[in-house]
């Protein structure tokens, strides 16, 4: 893992050219700029890339990186250049905030692709709504961000800036609660979660799918992510009996989480979701999570015959980091922008259209991508719903089944 106390990285993905935001010779920045040139297009980028979540993070910004490269290497939109500016928002919402207002800033951006973090999304939309920026998260998967705080009752889009590439807790939790119960024979549960929002949803939308399907849910908690002896978690878990147990959160607390209930003798396995789903999970478990599980957006990428030229140039590309859970989905999102300025592009003369414009074609973008069939519904939600289940066997996760959610 790569460390870096750098807050911004504005990263050339052309190397023979010097790129800025305002322009640099031979070329023009979205806003305006030198003539005689390609015209400079600036892709932001929002994601921890520093702390605890780097892993994931980092993932996001190289794949963002690459994406501009074949785009510029095949010249998919005539006259322009991509460039990436990576902002580090250190899961920080407030960080988050900042992030948002300095990529409006820049008149350069076209598209943002992030955040990783639904927290951190919540404080960026109005940010990008105010000023017609598209944002695009490989990442999130709380069902507010596109469909209302009360989307269990009525689905109402808050923000038409926002879309997404991943699928969301309502199919995600739901998903999780009927292999617990189908398939693995689970029938009581222990929920757990870290407090955030993230972590709230999708424990509450595995509760309601679990309960549903007949399942008695036998107690639950919370715990601080900034405190990691869970003891006072891990007896009332004991104590409960629980044949799963399931968390909303990342794989910081996770694994350590893991780790504390096997050496207390649970041997009931944690389940969680995508933010579970990473090597480092296992790493912070000790070599005490094998048997858990986690759901995570879509099939494996490894897997996709569509993604295959993805995992190649990625690995051609010699990035320092792996592309890690969101690798394919931000390739995807930032794949998006990309066509929606192409799109906006041809629509405009040829000349490079302006974010009102880019805003008007995001919502038509359709392609074939890494991760499949890439498109948005009405909402700005994914229209691939896919989800995979993985279980920690012999020190590694492995597939345990891909499917979509049966509601």
């Amino acid at each position: 893992m790569r460390k870096s106390s750098l807050l911004v990285v504005t990263i050339a993905v052309t190397g023979a050219l010097t790129l800025s935001a305002c322009g640099s010779r031979g070329e023009k920045s979205a806003s305006g700029g030198d003539a005689g040139g390609a015209t400079v297009v600036t892709i932001g980028v929002d994601a921890p890339l520093t702390g605890p979540l780097s892993a994931l993070g980092l993932g996001i910004q190289h794949s963002v990186e690459l994406a501009a490269k074949i785009a510029n290497d095949n010249k998919e939109v005539p006259g322009v250049t991509f460039k990436v500016k990576a902002l580090d928002d250190k899961k920080s919402p407030q960080e988050g905030q900042q992030n948002a207002t300095a990529l409006v800033a820049d008149k350069s951006v076209l598209g943002v692709v992030g955040p990783l973090n639904s927290g951190v999304a919540q404080s960026m939309q109005q940010v990008f709504e105010s000023a017609g920026l598209v944002e695009v998260s490989p990442a999130n998967t709380n069902p507010a961000l596109t469909q209302g705080e009360k989307f269990d009752t009525e689905k109402k889009r808050p923000f038409k800036t926002y879309f997404r590439t991943a699928t969301t807790d309502a199919i995600q939790g739901p998903f999780a609660a009927q292999y617990a119960y189908n398939d693995l024979g689970k029938k009581t549960a222990y929920l757990i979660d870290d407090k955030k929002t993230y972590g709230v949803g999708l424990v509450g939308a595995f509760q309601k799918e679990f309960t549903k399907l007949g399942g008695t849910i036998k107690g639950q908690d919370h715990i601080d992510e900034n405190n990691l002896d869970f003891s006072a978690v891990v007896t009332k878990a004991k104590a409960a009996g629980a044949d799963v147990i399931y968390y909303g959160g990342e794989y910081p607390q996770s694994g350590p989480l893991s780790d504390q209930l096997k050496k207390a003798g649970v041997t009931a396995p944690v389940f969680g979701g995508d933010g579970m789903y990473d090597p480092e999970y296992i790493n912070k478990a000790n070599k005490n999570a094998n048997g858990d599980l986690a759901t995570s957006v879509g099939a494996p990428v490894e897997s996709l015959d569509s993604a295959k030229k993805f995992v190649a140039d990625y690995k051609a590309a010699a990035y320092p980091d792996p592309y890690a859970a969101y690798g394919g989905y931000s390739y995807d999102a930032a794949w998006s922008i990309i066509q929606a300025v192409k799109a906006a592009a041809a629509d405009n003369g040829g000349k490079v259209p302006d974010r009102a414009k880019v805003l008007s074609a995001m919502s038509k973008v359709s392609f074939s991508g890494v991760t499949g069939k890439v498109g948005f519904d009405e909402y700005g939600d994914a229209v691939n719903k896919q989800l995979t289940v993985y279980t920690v066997k012999d020190g590694a996760w492995t597939v345990a089944k891909t499917g979509t959610y049966s509601g």
